[in-house]
Order: C-alpha cells, then sequence, then structure tokens
C-alpha cells in the first residue's frame, strides 16, 4: 500500500487535508497535488473580510503555501498545473503545465478529485466589462481588492442576496462604497424561510443598503475604456463602478464526467460514505462531491468549508487503508452583516413542506444578554419539529450579538436525535452576561412541551 502513487486534483481544503492525513498515516508514499492556482489551503471564507480590509493582508487568509507542505510534509505540490483528462481505464491524467503551455501524462494507483466548485456566471451581454467579479479563488479575492486600492469605485452593485452578496454589501459598506444588492427571488438568503429573511433584509435597508427583489439580471453596459458603467436589469438601469456576482456556485465535476464517473445530487459527483466514487480507486471529497443529509436521509449537494475538510479527512483516513465513513450533514451554516448574525441548521419550513414532514414550527423573540444586562440586543429563533415525536428538525437565528453561535445547540440536538423535551433539558450554561436563565432555543423549544 505505501508504495502506492496517490495522484489529488486541487490544492484546497478537501484535497489537502486528505493529502496531510495520508502522509501523516504512510510517510514514505509518493504523493502528488495538482493546483491550477497559485494557492493552497486559503479560506476562501475570509475573503470579504480581506476585501472589506479587516485584514491587513491576503497572506492571513492562506493556512499553509505549496512549498511548506513540499519541505516539511514531502507532498509534492504542482501548482499551476491543471488536470485536463482522467484516463481511468489506463489510470492516468492528463495535465496541463499552465506557465509553460505543455501537457504530459501522469500515472497513479489512487486518484482523488478535489476540484471544488465556481461561481455560477451567466453568458449575457458586457459580462466580461471590467470591475465585474466572481468570487472563488484567492486570486479573484486579491483582484477585488487591487480594483477597489487602485480604481477608488464609489457604487457596487451586488447581484445574488446568499451568503456572499451579504458579505460582500457589508464589505462595500466598510470601504464607504455606497451598495445595491439586486436578486431574481422575492426574498434574501433562499436556505432561510421568508419571516426569517424579513429581518434581515429590514436590517440591510436600516444600514442604507438599496435592495431590490425580484428582479432580474439583464446585461451590463460599458464604458468606453471598456469597465462597467451599470447593471440593466428587467426594472431599471443602476449605475456601478464594481459588481459582484454572488448568484450561486456549480460544482466543478465536467472532468469526472467526461470520464465516465457517475454524477448525482446537483450534478456533484456521486459518492458513498467513504468518499469512493463509482469507479474503484478514485474518490471524490469537497465541494465537488454530493454528501449524505441527516435529516431527509437523502444525497444533497452543499458546498461549505465544514464539509470539505470533513470529506477530506474521511477520504485520507480510507486512502490510507483505514476505515471511516462520513456521516452526513445538516447544512449547518452562519454569516453576519455589521451586528447582525444569520444562521441556520437542518430543515426550514419551507424544506419540510416540500420532503412531506409532519412538522410543527415556532418562532419566538428573546434577549440576549439577559434583558437587565447593559448591551442587551434581540434575538429571533425558529424551531422545526417533528409533529409525531417532536425531534428537532431544524432551526433558524437572526440576532445580534452572541446570538449566531447558538445554532450549534440545534445541530447538536439535531444529530443526537433529541426531542422538544430533551432539548429544554439541556444543562446549558447560565450567566446575565450571556443569557437569560433560560436560553432562547430552549424558550423555542418550550413552545412545543
Amino acid at each position: 500500500m505505501n508504495n502506492k502513487k496517490l495522484i489529488v486534483i486541487g490544492g484546497d481544503a478537501a484535497g489537502m487535508t486528505a493529502a496531510s492525513k495520508v502522509r501523516r498515516e504512510q510517510p514514505e508514499r509518493e504523493i502528488i497535488v495538482f493546483e491550477r492556482g497559485y494557492y493552497t489551503s486559503y479560506a476562501a471564507c475570509g475573503m470579504p473580510y480581506y476585501i472589506g480590509g479587516q485584514l491587513e493582508s491576503e497572506e492571513h487568509l492562506i493556512a499553509r503555501k505549496p512549498e511548506v507542505f513540499r519541505q516539511k510534509q514531502n507532498i509534492d505540490v504542482r501548482i499551476r498545473h491543471e488536470v485536463t483528462e482522467i484516463d481511468q481505464k489506463n489510470k492516468r491524467v492528463k495535465v496541463k503545465n499552465l506557465d509553460k503551455d505543455k501537457y504530459f501524462w501522469e500515472a497513479w494507483d489512487d486518484l482523488l478529485i478535489a476540484t471544488g466548485a465556481s461561481p455560477i456566471v451567466p453568458k449575457m451581454e458586457n459580462i466580461d466589462a471590467g470591475g465585474v467579479f466572481a468570487l472563488s479563488t484567492l486570486q479573484s479575492g486579491i483582484d477585488v481588492f487591487n480594483f477597489i486600492k487602485e480604481k477608488k469605485p464609489e457604487k457596487a452593485v451586488v447581484v445574488g442576496g446568499g451568503y456572499i452578496g451579504i458579505e460582500m454589501a457589508e464589505a462595500f459598506l466598510g470601504r464607504s462604497i455606497d451598495v445595491t444588492l439586486i436578486d431574481m427571488a422575492p426574498q434574501l438568503m433562499a436556505a432561510f424561510d421568508t419571516d426569517m429573511a424579513e429581518l434581515i433584509l429590514g436590517y440591510m435597508r436600516e444600514q442604507q443598503v438599496k435592495v431590490f427583489l425580484e428582479e432580474k439580471l439583464v446585461k451590463f453596459e460599458k464604458n468606453a475604456d471598456g469597465s462597467v458603467k451599470s447593471v440593466i436589469t428587467d426594472k431599471q438601469t443602476i449605475p456601478a463602478d464594481i459588481v459582484i456576482l454572488g448568484m450561486g456556485v456549480k460544482p466543478n465535476a465536467e472532468l469526472a464526467a467526461i470520464a465516465g464517473i457517475e454524477l448525482g445530487a446537483k450534478d456533484a459527483i456521486q459518492v458513498n460514505k467513504r468518499l469512493e466514487t463509482s469507479v474503484p480507486d478514485i474518490w471524490a471529497a469537497g465541494d465537488c462531491a454530493e454528501s449524505f443529509h441527516l435529516v431527509t436521509q437523502e444525497q444533497v449537494y452543499i458546498a461549505l468549508g465544514t464539509v470539505a475538510t470533513k470529506h477530506g479527512l474521511v477520504a485520507g483516513i480510507n486512502i490510507s487503508g483505514g476505515s471511516a465513513r462520513f456521516p452526513g450533514v445538516l447544512g449547518t451554516a452562519i454569516t453576519k452583516f455589521k451586528e447582525m448574525e444569520i444562521s441556520r441548521t437542518g430543515l426550514s419550513e419551507k424544506e419540510a413542506k416540500d420532503s412531506g414532514v409532519d412538522y410543527l414550527v415556532e418562532t419566538i423573540t428573546s434577549v440576549t444578554p439577559a434583558g437587565y444586562y447593559p448591551g442587551s440586543e434581540k434575538i429571533s429563533v425558529k424551531l422545526v419539529v417533528n409533529k409525531q415525536n417532536q425531534r428537532i428538525l431544524g432551526g433558524q437565528i437572526v440576532g445580534f450579538r452572541g446570538a449566531g453561535k447558538r445554532i450549534d445547540i440545534i445541530a447538536t440536538s439535531i444529530t443526537a436525535g433529541l426531542n422538544a423535551q430533551q432539548l429544554v433539558d439541556l444543562d446549558l450554561a447560565y450567566a446575565p452576561p450571556f443569557s437569560n436563565v433560560w436560553d432562547p432555543v430552549q424558550i423555542a423549544a418550550r413552545k412545543f412541551v
């Protein structure tokens, strides 16, 4: 086993987590990682905060550089190398050295596909205008940062009201840039229920973000120098000096599909709980691969850094001869807009309804810390439970200081199979600077008992 060559396609969270685990378990094994970009193991989720000026340098986002993997872990990381073909029959990959514009073949015994995801970029008029960006790689974040520094834009348009859209709206405000956000959906944050999304919308408008919903992007207008001039929707023309496309992501699974590897949920690479694909000795992990949902018991596609690193660890254990299974996901996620903290896990009310679950739902508004403690702020908690046994199915939290991470209580309760009464009975920590005697999550659970 130790003499078998491992090739990893993709040098970010999943790929490098897996490669590092294999190296720890098998110190002598040959490991080659091909990464088409310039960087490895970077925190893509931190890019809005770097762009917003909260970090001094992009260096803070890089967990480990390629040379560190080479020198300290003996992992042959080759940046600026793009895998263009997988030949599963002959167990080899075709690789392009992007700097030298040359191709070569590399054989493998085990292959891990960790190609990540790409932002959705629609084909439309003038989308190639200067100042129109879609965040994906660290380099794209650096490009946005440099553009703001050099061009000093005054008006920004964000297309899409999901996590990236909200975070980039905050980043632009932090740079004193006028912000307009458009979304073709009737609400912000599609992963949330409408009532919770309305809380986010109201706060964003209070903070002077111009938000237009049910408005479809049509095209862009350019200035004479090729830079973006305006964003044209089906309802209006919006002046813009810089545009961020935050319209979601899609798995980078085309390479696998062409090689005859089966695709699954949302056209991500189909994997089992060992992260094995439909082809022996080929594995997939991270944002290019599907996952198993703990509540619906179905395969889903959820592109999150937390999922990617766990995928990578499980794949690494199994590639190096161990036996591990990825248990599944809940879609637990958290973000913020200025002082507002926003989080969710499990099923929303809409998802519960769509999946045919017989459910109950309650929403409460409380405070955190204790109401009499200085700086007490509002928190809204929404819980979804199974109507028959009151097991927790999902939750959403929107609030201020100390609100967001309470979602972990709900995620833990779902994973452990707790019902509403058991959530109420949890011995949670209490002191006035942090909470009321009854934590807001427990106040919500008490509505069912």
